[in-house]
């Protein structure tokens, strides 16, 4: 396939693509501006899930459509709470989309969702996994061995399995070179490069037994489903789509609150960022009538959401071409310090850390793809504006 300037294999129409062009380059660039984000334009269908988050407990097992159910299983430890599992009730059983963390609370909820439904675990008959990060792909293997359920991905997701999950010591190894050349401190390093280890416990290592195709219609009888590959989150991120029930199951590639981390890493594709922007492009104009996210609420105005993150990404990369007129030669470390979280930077955990600088990068890289950055040198790697003279 033909690759887009952008970096996603399938290039979307060129109003689209103009649509794109003209939110990230026509962003603010003028020194002092800070980035403004507009209010939510969404509305959010899934009421009870949102006072839930507000008050901070798990939301309840709803039944959203006829046969579709919403089960929240909990995250250990983590500031997403809870992801949201969705069951479609099939003749002789059913099917989930995502499945959970491997820890026993998320277990015991996800067995109690489906008994709540009127199912049981060993009712399920497929696992559909929208990307490869435990919360989503940890327990897919468990489900497995209980019920003999079929485990479906992407093939960009499932190549990185081994790699991820088994053999770590090659992605250890270059994963240390990455944040080096980003200009991690050397005494923050270790810790930054082993981060992830710690969530490698989180997962039953189980390889697919279907592989998810973009365009290509899930076998699930009595459902419509359509596979829509969405990388930038993931290599391998899709959503499913119902044109009948005229839902979007969006995993995280759209949220309704929360942008979802696109980080340069060593097993990501070259300009994640570029692929995320078109991937979103790709579903924009779908004719959906709700969204059923992996995180937080369901919502509707799809197109509105999108535009909104498309915005908040253009003012990302305003900010960091403001801070590097002031700071020519920045490392994307430094970068990263200057830019603004959802709290201080002594805060962030370890790992949140490491997730940062990868989004940093990203901008970085979407900014070098369009000449309006050049690097220099490496060991760490340095940034300017490629209008400084050299």
């Amino acid at each position: 396939m033909r690759e887009s300037s952008f970096g996603l294999y399938r290039p979307p129409c060129r109003r689209r693509l103009l649509h794109w062009r003209r939110l990230v380059h026509g962003y603010r660039r003028d020194a002092g501006a800070p980035p403004s984000h507009a209010g939510l334009v969404i509305e959010i269908t899934g009421t009870a899930q949102r006072e839930a988050w507000d008050r901070g407990v798990l939301p309840p097992v709803e039944k959203v459509r006829p046969g579709l159910w919403s089960i929240p299983v909990p995250i250990p430890d983590n500031p997403l709470r809870y992801v949201l599992v969705y069951a479609l009730e099939l003749d002789s059983g059913v099917a989930i989309v995502d499945a959970g963390w491997n820890t026993d609370d998320a277990w015991e909820s996800l067995c109690g969702g489906l008994a709540e439904a009127g199912g049981s675990i060993s009712d399920v008959r497929a696992v559909l996994v929208t990307h490869i990060h435990p919360d989503h792909y940890g327990l897919a293997g468990r489900v497995r061995e209980t019920s003999g359920a079929w485990i479906a991905l992407h093939p960009e997701d499932a190549a990185m399995l081994q790699g991820r999950y088994v053999d770590v010591d090659d992605l250890l190894g270059r994963m240390c070179s990455l944040l080096e050349d980003a200009g991690v401190p050397e005494v923050k390093l270790p810790d930054l490069n082993m981060a992830s280890m710690m969530i490698r416990s989180q997962v039953t290592m189980a390889e697919p037994d279907v592989l998810l195709e973009d365009g290509h219609e899930v076998d699930l009888p009595g459902w419509d489903l359509k596979c829509i590959w969405t990388p930038g989150h993931s290599p391998g991120h899709v959503c499913f789509a119902s044109e009948s029930r005229r839902l979007l199951m969006s995993g995280d590639h759209v949220l309704p609150r929360i942008t979802p981390n696109i980080g340069v890493h060593t097993q990501q594709f070259p300009n994640p960022l570029g692929d995320f922007l078109e991937s979103l492009l790709k579903v924009h104009d779908l004719p959906v009538d709700e969204v059923l996210p992996a995180h937080e609420y369901r919502f509707a105005g799809l197109g509105a959401r999108i535009d909104e993150i498309i915005t908040h990404h253009a003012d990302r990369l305003a900010a960091i071409e403001r801070l590097l007129a002031k700071s020519p030669g920045a490392t994307a470390w430094e970068l990263a310090l200057g830019l603004s979280w959802s709290r201080p930077w002594e805060q962030i955990p370890d790992f949140m850390q490491r997730a940062a600088v990868g989004e940093t990068l990203a901008h970085i890289v979407l900014l070098e793809n369009h000449q309006r950055v050049r690097r220099e040198g490496s060991m760490p790697a340095r940034f300017h504006l490629a209008s400084d003279e050299r």
